[in-house]
């Protein structure tokens, strides 16, 4: 399953909805891209694909401070789902589409 591309995604957070836009590359089972919220833009690498599930962690500053995100997702088609663990915060999930 090919993964490569960009998509527009949203997060649903206990704040409420968060749009963003990922964009994902790979290398053999390599991971790397970009993630951009309205909370910044943050360019990770060090992720794993297997198949059509992937994984991949970003560290982002905002208005509560440092954040780890850990992403767990799966795509199928053109959409892409899955959840976040954002440290102290809890978990949401998320889902989009290739754009």
């Amino acid at each position: 399953m090919a993964v490569d591309g960009t998509y527009d995604i949203e997060m649903q957070t206990q704040m409420g909805n968060m749009p963003g836009k990922l964009t994902l590359k790979t290398d053999g089972g390599s991971l790397s891209g970009n993630f951009s919220t309205q909370m910044g833009e943050q360019t990770f690498s060090g992720g794993t694909v297997s198949g059509d599930d992937l994984a991949w962690s970003i560290s982002m500053s905002g208005q509560m401070g440092q954040i780890q995100l850990d992403f767990k997702a799966k795509v199928s088609g053109d959409e892409i789902s899955g959840d976040v663990q954002m440290g102290s915060y809890g978990s949401a999930t998320f889902k989009g589409t290739r754009a």
